[in-house]
Parts: C-alpha cells; sequence; structure tokens
C-alpha cells in the first residue's frame, strides 16, 4: 500500500511540476517579457553588480525564476535549464536583451579624480521618479549628481564602443550626445556643458573617450539654457524591441555593476 502511495505522490509531483514549467504565468514569461515594467526596472542587485562579468544566461534564469527583482538576493542560485527548455523562443528573446545591455559596457561614464580634493560623483535610484518639466512623466534613466563643482568640471566619458547616433540640443536633454553600440543598445548622455570635439552623426566612438563635460543644460527650447537644475548627467538606456523604436530600462545596477571599470584622471 505505501509503494503504491509513494507512486501515485511521484506520478502528481512530476505532473504538478511539468504543469507549473510550461504555463506561462508561472515563469512570468512570454514573447513580449522585455517590453515589461518588471523587466524595465532591471532590478539586478549587489549580487550582479558586483560580479566581475556578466553571465547573461544566469542572470536571466535568475530574474525569471525571482520575478525579476535580485535585489534582495545575496547568493548566487543555481541555474536551471527548465525554463529554457520548455520556451526556448520566449527564452532567447529575453536573454538577447539581456545581452544587449551588457554586451558592450566597459567604463563608468564619469571618471575618478586622482586629485583627492576632488569631490566624487554620487547617484541614487531614480527610477520612474515623478518630473513635471513638459507634463507629468516618470524618469527614464539615472543622474549622476556633480553639483559640488562648476558646470565643465567633470569629464563625461563613453562606456562603450559605438557610433555617434544623435548630436545636439534638445530642449529637455539640453546638450546630449547619443550613442548606438555594436549589440543595438542607446546610450543617451544629457545635459553636458560642452562637448569635448564637434562630434557628428556617424563618427565612431571608443570605450573610455571623452565625449564632453558635465553640466547642467537643458529645460528650455533656447539652446545654451544653463541653472534650471544642479549639474548632473543624465544616463538613459535604449532598447528597439517590437513595438518600440526606443524602450528605457534603468541604468542603475548598470552603473553600480560598471564602478569597478573606472578610469581615473587627473581633474
Amino acid at each position: 500500500m505505501q509503494i503504491i502511495l509513494l507512486l501515485i505522490l511521484a506520478v502528481f509531483q512530476v505532473t504538478v511540476t511539468d504543469y507549473l514549467v510550461t504555463n506561462p504565468d508561472f515563469y512570468q514569461l512570454d514573447a513580449y517579457t522585455w517590453e515589461s515594467d518588471r523587466f524595465r526596472a532591471l532590478s539586478l542587485g549587489d549580487m550582479v553588480a558586483d560580479r566581475k562579468t556578466v553571465d547573461v544566461d544566469a542572470v536571466t534564469v535568475w530574474m525569471i525564476e525571482n520575478e525579476y527583482d535580485l535585489t534582495d538576493v545575496k547568493e548566487a542560485p543555481a541555474v536551471s535549464k527548465r525554463v529554457e527548455k520548455s520556451r526556448p523562443a520566449e527564452y532567447r528573446k529575453l536573454r538577447n536583451a539581456y545581452e544587449t545591455i551588457f554586451k558592450d559596457l566597459k567604463y563608468f561614464p564619469v571618471p575618478a579624480s586622482t586629485d583627492a580634493g576632488t569631490p566624487d560623483v554620487t547617484y541614487e535610484n531614480g527610477w520612474m521618479d515623478n518630473r513635471t518639466y513638459g507634463g507629468e512623466r516618470g524618469h527614464e534613466g539615472c543622474d549622476i549628481m556633480g553639483n559640488q563643482r562648476a558646470r565643465g568640471f567633470y569629464p563625461v566619458v563613453s562606456i562603450s564602443d559605438g557610433v555617434v547616433e544623435k548630436v545636439g540640443w534638445l530642449e529637455k536633454g539640453g546638450w546630449r550626445i547619443g550613442v548606438r553600440t555594436p549589440s543595438g543598445l542607446y546610450v543617451y548622455y544629457a545635459h553636458l556643458y560642452d562637448y569635448s570635439k564637434d562630434w557628428k552623426e556617424g563618427d565612431p566612438v571608443r570605450a573610455g573617450e571623452l565625449l564632453g563635460f558635465m553640466g547642467d543644460t537643458g529645460y528650455s527650447a533656447i539652446e545654451g539654457t544653463t541653472g534650471n537644475f544642479d549639474v548632473h548627467l543624465h544616463i538613459g538606456l535604449y532598447l528597439r524591441t517590437d513595438h518600440y523604436e526606443e524602450l528605457s530600462v534603468n541604468p542603475y545596477w548598470v552603473l553600480k555593476y560598471l564602478e569597478k571599470y573606472r578610469l581615473r584622471y587627473r581633474y
């Protein structure tokens, strides 16, 4: 009798496990997960940010199995292949999105100063904080604050190789430059005080190359307007997806990951 009961329980367990793995609601994974708010928040946590390199397959599995939030996960979980095998197309799509974000990253955008008297920049996770200029909206980026020094003091370098896709004045972004990485990520650097040179669309950019200097330009239709907010660099990360030409993802944990790869300049 006990053997029969154990067999029944084993069959039940296999059936339930199979149902959970194949049920889209269990893993919260479908063809458009990479356009969802939970994916865009990119809640990677210190467990990923502290790693020397990003294992894209591991991150994909961890995010799926932890409801796309690793901020409270302290140790790396085992990497299961179940979801990849049960839903390969959806898995590959999500994995490729994480790879697009991380593959070409090399440097933190503001070098550290070798001068002990230079205050360091600061930043917080301000993803989707309220903004009101031009209408109510969520903040689609991360602000690296340099307000302890005057505009034009802190250098801004490219976090990756790429090609200049957009450059010049924007009402909300001030003097900005947008770089498309080889993998397709669009990196947006806004509120610059000045450029390092006369950048043109189509110009190649090397990782670590000086793009310009941190400022406080923008929030005006008049080119060159300054002073409407504190000196800072706004970093935005954007993906091309099935339904969006530019879909923002949260740069905060990406920046935390890049801190270990920070250049050092004397300034």
